[in-house]
């Protein structure tokens, strides 16, 4: 047996077959030549089987067997045509093919990255079988896919090139241009200070030295944003670093100083301050001025020669760290994403946010990780960034440490702050919740391997099951969530890259990384490139042809009545949303004029001590209404005095404007839409390339469209509370300025004298939703009419002698979108089979649980 059948079966999971492989003396010839009685005999278990027989598929999709290759004249007759393709590179138009059609195989993640099946084998792992991430076997058919999508782009600015200064002409410019686009998703990772987050994403991204995590010279500062994402322009490290404003730093300084310096000078009702603060305070300014801060002028905190060494802080720049390493990157931006010695400058308090840019990392592609602070934070700038990243981010991780993960209160009071801007008013899709460092156990290295991995995964098991039911308890968060948004895993970064105790797929990192990979699948720039040029070529190739002018008119005329009907049916389900919405606001401004003074005499007098409570209300207003302790739950006046109006809306709200990719908008109103051009291409064969081009602009602009509506129903959704804190502005400026003998007392009555001479606040923020909601579908319905009636006549209902002979590059660019759609249909079939693998894991699995516990 070989290196290469070896490697194989550890990538497919397999590594238990490989001394009966060795022993059959079958190496990389003999393997591609297996039967299916052969594989019978070398794979006894099912599960075995159904890897070996999928693994074997694959690999032999690797064989050359093209159904066209050009020759050496017909690659120059097309090289030449049109300048479309550049010679400059080695890379021929055939191996652009090869290697199209051999990533039927590559683009689909290996077993090793599902389930294991059948009985593990315990003890320690062979180190031959991994740390290889599994987007790196695809990155060779990358590099030519890149190649491809240069090339297409390449002919399309001809043909654009080419394109006259009529109507429809510059239809077609519009529609080329559109093709570029590079829609991000966000993934955002909470958890406080010491869980993990950092060795997380660093296993995740196969960089382990690439974020700062905890160590004996500096500790984690809980207020900088992390982002992680692709460098798609070079292969370097790289690190742009954004600040505060001056006039921000220079008030929150003030601040801090005041506080601090006056801490011990106690008034009536003044004299308590919140530990937490004091912590906060003190490191803020000690991080960036030392111990010199206690003796300083306000006046001198703007001095430039502390900011000596980021000038950009003065010039309002973004600072630029480039590296040829990760660990070299990580030595470098330390300094703005932690607090460390006292004899040290950190510049971390000036920090808005650092995006660190990772070369070569397929899984960042279309995908940006979001390391987030969990509480949000009281530096206005800050705080506005926190809430807009965790509103578009289609994927939350909230992370925390196994050994507390149902209990820990920290780690559910993040979810439950941030709920509102992840559920309705925002735009995520998924919720996992990521239980670290599960390979710690007590007395792990006093059991025997294969009994030290069985207590890891009962344990981990048993933990799953915890944070279940613990959800199952959240009310407020099932309100926002559905259950099946909410998934649990428990990993190890530590084992995934020594694999002590756990094997590779047991840490539960793959998994993490094929939720990425499925992102990054969703917005594949290449398919989504070359299917919307064949597309465009497809109507300028059909609108030359004179023949079927007549069959043009009457189909134009078909689309068009059809057009109209379908826009009835959505303007009618949006109509009665508006309707429903309606009558839920009305209840909840009821129950919200009801109600509003209690909810805020209890806001207003929580905590049994004034003394203790003064500084925290002090903070409140001065925040317009909302305080986010470093610690403990935030407190959002505005946000529970409009709870009554969102708690009216939101079962509707979900069930109308669900996150959920399968679901669609408006009760499915916008994806019912359908001008039925399949059923006209069966009709009207002679006009497949326009309908074909109609089809899928109408896939289009319902696609738009669901994206619009996730932006707006985010913007709809925040209104209430938005209205709220607009019209409480006043009371809390007024409380912000009193101070003195019983300031605690007179900012109480400011607050609730405003409050019961405004109830009407309620009614207001009411019509600011619905106000919305109408813009909205007004918005919904002119795009619809916009793009689709323009597509329509252009494609119908236009003659041009002007357009270009497009036949040729027509021709090449449908040959790249049919082996796009056969490699699609490839993995789709592979998913099935997987899923089928899946099952049948789960199945063995029970079997074995049974036997044991009868054993």
């Amino acid at each position: 047996m070989d290196e290469f059948v070896r490697d194989k079966l550890n990538e497919w999971g397999l590594s238990e077959l490989i001394e009966v492989f060795k022993a059959e003396e079958i190496d990389k010839e003999s393997l591609l030549l297996l039967e299916e009685q052969d594989i019978g005999n070398l794979a006894r278990k099912i599960g075995h089987k159904v890897k070996l027989r999928n693994g074997l598929k694959r690999l032999k999709l690797e064989c050359p067997h093209r159904q066209y290759r050009p020759t050496s004249s017909q690659q120059a007759e097309e090289l030449g045509a049109g300048n479309c393709f550049e010679q400059e590179t080695d890379l021929s138009w055939a191996q652009i093919e090869e290697d199209m059609e051999r990533s039927k195989m590559e683009v689909l993640p290996s077993t090793s990255d599902r389930v294991q099946l059948g009985k593990r084998k315990y003890g320690p792992r062979d180190d031959s079988s991994q740390l290889e991430s599994p987007t790196k076997r695809q990155r060779d058919f990358q590099g030519s896919e890149a190649y491809l999508l240069k090339h297409v782009k390449t002919i399309m600015d001809s043909v654009k090139e080419q394109l006259g200064k009529n109507k429809l002409s510059e239809f077609l410019r519009i529609k080329i241009k559109s093709l570029e686009t590079d829609k991000r998703e966000l993934v955002g990772v909470f958890g406080r200070t010491g869980v993990g987050k950092s060795s997380l994403i660093n296993a995740i991204i196969g960089a382990k030295n690439l974020l700062p995590s905890g160590d004996e010279e500096c500790c984690a500062c809980t207020s900088v944003m992390i982002k992680v994402e692709a460098n798609r322009t070079d292969s370097k490290y790289r690190a742009e670093i954004e600040f505060i404003n001056e006039e921000e730093w220079e008030e929150e300084a003030h601040s801090w100083h005041q506080f601090l310096t006056n801490k011990g000078v106690k008034g009536e009702e003044e004299e308590d301050y919140e530990e937490n603060d004091e912590d906060d305070g003190e490191a803020e300014m000690s991080a960036l001025y030392g111990n010199e801060w206690k003796h300083m002028s306000p006046d001198s905190f703007m001095n430039p020669k502390y900011f000596k060494k980021i000038p950009e802080f003065l010039m309002s720049k973004k600072k630029e760290v480039m590296c040829a390493t990760a660990k070299e990157l990580s030595a470098k931006i330390v300094k703005y994403t932690k607090n460390g010695d006292k004899d040290k400058q950190w510049f971390w308090p000036l920090v808005k946010c650092v995006t660190v840019k990772v070369p070569n990392s397929d899984l960042l592609k279309h995908v940006t990780l979001v390391d987030i602070p969990g509480t949000g934070d009281n530096n206005k700038s800050r705080d506005r960034m926190w809430k807009e990243i965790i509103r578009d981010c289609s994927t939350v991780w909230i992370v925390t440490d196994i050994s507390r993960a149902a209990s820990e209160k920290e780690a559910w009071e993040i979810l439950e702050n941030a709920s509102s801007l992840i559920g309705n008013g925002g735009e995520c899709q998924k919720i996992d919740f990521i239980c670290t460092k599960s390979d710690i156990c007590e007395n792990l290295d006093d059991l025997p391997p294969a009994e030290a991995q069985v207590k890891i995964l009962k344990r981990n098991k048993t933990a799953k099951e915890k944070v279940k039911n613990k959800f199952q308890e959240k009310k407020y968060l099932k309100e926002q969530l559905s259950d099946d948004r909410f998934k649990v895993f428990t990993v190890s970064s530590k084992e995934f890259f020594k694999r002590k105790h756990l094997d590779r797929d047991e840490t539960e990192i793959p998994k993490l990384q094929k939720i990425l990979q499925t992102l990054n699948d969703e917005h594949s720039e290449t398919n989504n490139y070359v299917s919307g040029a064949y597309r465009i070529l497809s109507l300028i190739q059909g609108a030359t042809d004179k023949d079927v002018t007549d069959e043009k008119r009457e189909v134009c005329s078909c689309l068009q009545h059809k057009f109209c009907n379908e826009l009835v049916k959505v303007q009618g389900t949006m109509e009665k949303a508006h309707k429903d919405f309606k009558a839920c606001l009305n209840k909840g401004v009821e129950e919200s004029i009801l109600s509003c003074e209690k909810t805020l005499h209890h806001l207003l007098y929580w905590r049994k001590k004034d003394g203790e409570f003064h500084r925290v209300l002090k903070c409140v207003v001065k925040n317009d209404g909302v305080h986010k302790p470093k610690k403990g739950e935030q407190i959002d006046f505005n946000l529970q005095l409009s709870s009554q109006l969102t708690h009216s809306i939101n079962d509707k709200f979900r069930k109308t404007f669900s996150n959920d990719a399968k679901a669609a908008p408006y009760n499915g109103a916008i994806k019912k839409f359908s001008l039925k051009t399949d059923e006209l291409m069966s009709k009207h064969s002679a006009l497949e390339l326009q309908l074909s081009f109609l089809k899928t602009e109408e896939e289009k602009v319902k696609a738009k469209l669901h994206k619009n509506i996730l932006k707006s129903k985010k913007e709809i959704y925040s209104s209430l509370t938005e209205t709220i804190q607009e019209n409480m502005q006043e009371a809390y400026k007024k409380a912000a300025e009193i101070s003195g003998k019983s300031a605690l007392q007179k900012m109480r009555d400011t607050i609730e004298n405003h409050m019961k001479s405004n109830k009407e606040m309620f009614e207001l923020a009411k019509n600011a939703m619905l106000e919305k909601l109408n813009n909205l579908q007004e918005e919904i319905s002119k795009t619809l009419k916009k793009t689709l009636q323009d597509s329509i006549e252009f494609s119908l209902n236009t003659e041009d002698d002007s357009l270009p002979d497009v036949s040729r590059n027509f021709d090449r660019v449908k040959k790249y979108y049919d082996t796009i759609r056969e490699k699609e249909e490839v993995v789709e079939e592979a998913e099935e089979e997987e899923e089928e693998e899946k099952l049948l894991g789960e199945e063995e699995e029970e079997e074995e649980e049974k036997e044991e516990e009868e054993e």
